[in-house]
Order: C-alpha cells, then structure tokens, then sequence
C-alpha cells in the first residue's frame, strides 16, 4: 500500500534525523585554524603623496558649480594632476 510506504519513509526519515550516534557539527570542529599575519600597509611614494596634494588643488577647475564633474573632468583633472606632479618632481 502507498499510504504505510510514505509512512515507513516519514519514519525512518525523522528517527535519522535525530539520531543520537551522528557527530554533532556544530560543538566538534577541531582545532581552530591559526589567524593570518596582519600585512603591514605599503609605503607610500612620495610621487603619490605629490600627486594627492596636486590632484586636490587641481579638481574644482574641473567640477561644476554645484560639485560634480564636469564632462570627462575626472580624466582631465587626472591627467592635469599627473603632469604637474612630474613638472615638481623634477
């Protein structure tokens, strides 16, 4: 009869589900993994530091009034800010 097969299987479905002999995932882990070394942060050049300082005095000559970026602003005030940088660095 389908009816005592279903109930066979909703059985034998539930009884596995809690049975006492299967490891329990959640207390038994192991050993816990070692924790990675915190890298140390990169230095940073003093081009980089030159190109932050020329990029800000450079980037309202870019922008709008209301202080967004005027049409390809970004890539010119970039392009601007690396050219005066390298023009310093000499």
């Amino acid at each position: 009869m389908p009816t005592e097969d279903w109930e066979r299987g909703y059985a034998a479905g539930y009884s596995a589900a809690h049975r006492s002999d299967v490891r329990d995932i959640t207390t038994d882990r192991g050993d816990p993994a070692p924790a990675p070394e915190a890298k140390k942060p990169r230095k940073v050049s003093d081009y980089h530091k030159r190109y932050g300082r020329e990029f800000k005095r450079l980037a309202p000559k870019y922008k709008l009034k209301r202080g967004g970026w005027a049409k390809d602003g970004f890539k010119r005030a970039q392009a601007a800010a690396h050219a005066a940088t390298k023009k310093a660095m000499r």
